[in-house]
């Protein structure tokens, strides 16, 4: 596939690596040639320098015989403007575009045929409010995500110490978790996936994924003992369009207060809000935060756009007495700073997003993807077609299927019910499934077994 990406910042170059090992020719257009150097160094791509709103910068990128156009330049009316070129001069291809301005997105009959040709208009600050949402409705868990519109959920707990899980088979977790709906489909442990079968031995350290009916969660994580109080008194550090939408989102349950360096964004965000509290500071300034009792906090949530601002902010809440700290990373490597921070959640907004474009992009009729684990495993909600291709699963049962080791199956979801799954379960045409792979380097296999009609 042969795929434009406007915009070499941090989305744009997370997405050209993802897309990149994949026999994907990628080209990416930026008019900041250190940030097209930097990229070329690194992976096997094609990159031009310019305005990616420029008919003879798109024109020299291959926009002409281009399958998928991704903006994610940093300014939206980039995004629009390139989206509206391709399509008045091109045969057009799917175009894909970052919107950040909440105007924008207010109005979606602005999109589509009669208004902006863009075919999906991605938002990554809502997609990552919803990630840390998630984290605060599930404050046991390290990630959680949803798939089958809400009725399965994946999720991951970290083992500790002594805890229910420390030492156990994972054949005695299934007999906890009775039924076929509620499965173990990954163990990560330093990073590294381990083999998920009734024999694994689950040890201190490791991060264990499940799958769920989304009624099951609560009941799941308190089998586990990770069924954790609510957090209600929660701290923002960081009022830009991240902390704005969480403080939206939460402010007529929780008590939040949010804390933002900038005067005119503290000022222009209280207008905004009508039960938070808006503090003009320095989140790191230890003062400020044991004079907001920081000690009686339930969450401390940085999400400033500092990476090292949110660690030693989210670290020094901790270190003062905040029950829980949730810090936002753009680059994934800081996130090896985190053991013996005290941080409890790292969310990485690259790896959040890289999802919602790796749908459109995966081949196969696939409903919802979750990038993990750094960008290096995949959740991949596929649906099964009746095809003459052998390689369809439909009329097949679960143990027929020759996936390679390192691809678990998590759920069955047919006619909108959750349906337990075994080893004689046989697919029907439109079942929805959602899958683990261990390394994205199995996805192929997944989208060579679940093609479209």
């Amino acid at each position: 596939m042969k795929i434009l990406i406007l915009g070499a910042g941090v989305t744009g170059s997370s997405v050209a690596g993802a897309l990149a090992s994949e026999e994907n020719d990628i080209v990416v257009v930026d008019f900041r040639t250190e940030l097209l150097d930097a990229l070329k160094e690194r992976f096997d791509i094609a990159t031009v320098a310019g305005n990616a709103a420029h008919p003879r910068v798109l024109e020299q990128a291959g926009a002409r015989t281009a399958d998928m156009i991704i903006a994610v330049t940093d300014s939206d009316e980039t995004n629009m403007l390139a989206c509206v070129i391709i399509n008045a001069l091109y045969s057009r291809p799917k175009t894909i575009a970052r919107v950040r301005a909440v105007d924008y997105l207010k109005n979606p009959q602005l999109f589509g045929p009669d208004g902006i040709p863009v075919d999906i208009v991605i938002s990554p600050e809502q997609i990552v409010m919803e990630a840390i949402r998630n984290l605060i409705e599930f404050p046991g868990v390290q990630h959680i995500s949803d798939f089958a519109d809400g009725q399965v959920r994946l999720f991951s707990v970290k083992v500790v110490a002594d805890g229910s899980l420390t030492g156990k088979k994972i054949k005695t977790l299934k007999e906890r978790l009775v039924g076929g709906k509620i499965r173990v489909v990954a163990i990560f442990r330093q990073g590294v996936p381990i083999i998920v079968n009734g024999e694994a031995v689950i040890e201190t350290g490791d991060e264990v994924f499940f799958v769920a009916p989304r009624e099951e969660v609560r009941w799941v994580l308190k089998e586990l003992n990770k069924l954790e109080a609510p957090l209600k008194r929660i701290i923002i550090a960081g009022g830009g369009h991240v902390g704005k939408r969480l403080a939206l989102a939460l402010e007529k349950d929780h008590q939040v207060k949010i804390i933002e360096k900038d005067p005119r964004r503290a000022h222009k965000i209280s207008d905004d809000l009508d039960h938070t509290v808006v503090l003009l500071g320095d989140c790191s300034d230890e003062a400020m935060l044991l004079d907001e009792s920081i000690d009686s906090i339930d969450l401390f949530c940085a999400i400033t756009e500092n990476d090292g601002v949110n660690i030693v902010s989210a670290s020094l809440a901790k270190s003062l007495g905040a029950r829980k700290a949730i810090c936002l990373l753009n680059h994934v490597s800081y996130s090896k700073l985190l053991p013996g921070t005290g941080i409890d959640v790292a969310v990485l907004p690259n790896q959040e997003t890289l999802g919602s474009i790796l749908k459109h992009v995966r081949r196969g009729d696939v409903a919802q993807v979750t990038s993990l684990c750094g960008g290096t495993a995949e959740a991949i909600e596929a649906i099964a077609h009746q095809s003459n291709d052998l390689n369809s699963v439909v009329g097949l049962r679960v143990d027929s299927i020759n996936f390679p080791e390192g691809i678990v199956m998590g759920a069955l979801i047919r006619n909108k019910q959750v349906i337990s799954i075994h080893h004689e379960t046989v697919f029907e045409e439109g079942d929805h499934v959602v899958m683990f792979a261990m390394d994205k380097k199995l996805v192929v296999n997944i989208e060579k077994k679940f093609q479209p009609l």
